[in-house]
């Protein structure tokens, strides 16, 4: 039988300041039981190792910020002791992307939590976040099973969400997220576009669902960045009042003329490929209120970019462009 090579594993110095800080990742540790865990500590990742239950004495590390649980073996019933964990109830950032959680952990306790991570399990509902912190201002559930939107009403000071790659068909019960300002949302299975009046949102991302129209956005005058490709959009639409974008991708869809974005004087980035626009005819006049500002366009695998000297047209039409397709200019 092959010796296993035994770990050197970090122990905090106690006359450094940064030692509020234990970094285990990556370590492949399968319990904590040869690490000292100071009860200074404010900050314990335990990212990217074998871990399938969690060590009691992290509960009574009452200084402690930020515990991420990222890449382990975390199942429901090992995080079952954090609903008891008073000690730690000042805890802001909590990380368990990457497990095999079912369900959401119960973490009523931790009443100032700010981040909350779940992403990469295997979540089938959002049942339970009722009861996480109205703190919250970041939660990410990506990459898990979830059907329907639900139990956020109560998060009036969350920032970013992040529901990719669920199985979302509907967007609802986002209307009272009024400090919204990053809404992922891509590969799910969305065709209509419902934002509830979201006025401080800057970033949305709708990539790879079942759009067929733009309509929807009017009124995210905030908006910066905007994400549609791999939709099944035929129209340029809906998009005059976002004065303020500054990245605007519409690629791999089914659009054939470049409209509605004369009132982009902020526009930078200019995402059309892989869309059947027939020809460079027109696009000086329907990009004239940014084409001093854009520096990149993509326009390749459209019948318009087989035109002769098409670098060059569009080179000349935006005279302080830095990029075309993969060519950068200096």
């Amino acid at each position: 039988m092959e010796a296993v090579e035994s770990i050197a594993v970090p122990e905090p110095d106690e006359d450094d300041p940064s030692s509020t800080l234990l970094d285990l990742s990556s370590y492949l540790l399968h319990d904590l039981d040869s690490v000292e865990l100071p009860p200074s500590l404010t900050e314990l990742d335990l990212t990217a190792n074998r871990l399938s239950t969690l060590d009691p004495r992290i509960g009574n590390l009452s200084h402690l910020k930020k515990l991420s649980l990222r890449q382990n073996l975390i199942t429901d019933a090992a995080v079952l002791p954090l609903s008891s964990w008073n000690a730690i109830s000042s805890l802001e950032e909590l990380v368990l992307r990457d497990n095999q959680l079912k369900n959401i952990p119960d973490v009523t306790v931790f009443k100032k939590l700010l981040v909350f991570d779940v992403a990469f399990n295997e979540i089938s509902s959002l049942h339970g976040l009722s009861r996480v912190s109205d703190t919250l201002k970041e939660l990410y559930v990506s990459n898990n099973e979830v059907a329907k939107i639900e139990e956020i009403e109560h998060f009036h000071q969350l920032q970013i969400l992040e529901l990719g790659s669920n199985k979302l068909r509907v967007m609802e019960n986002l209307q009272s997220l009024e400090n919204l300002q990053e809404l992922w949302l891509g590969q799910n299975r969305i065709k209509v576009v419902n934002l509830c009046g979201l006025k401080c949102i800057k970033k949305i991302s709708f990539q790879s669902n079942r759009l067929t129209s733009m309509t929807g956005f009017e009124g995210c005058v905030a908006l910066e960045e905007l994400y549609l490709s791999h939709n099944g959009i035929a129209k340029m639409e809906g998009l005059s009042s976002l004065v303020n974008l500054r990245v605007l991708d519409v690629s791999s869809n089914k659009i054939t003329s470049v409209d509605d974005i004369v009132n982009l004087t902020k526009l930078e980035d200019l995402w059309l490929n892989d869309n059947q626009i027939a020809s460079l005819e027109g696009i000086a006049e329907a990009v004239s209120g940014s084409k001093e500002k854009l520096t990149t366009i993509y326009l390749k695998n459209n019948p318009c970019a087989k035109t002769p000297n098409y670098t060059g047209i569009l080179r000349e039409i935006f005279p302080n462009i830095q990029q075309i397709d993969s060519d950068i200019f200096s």
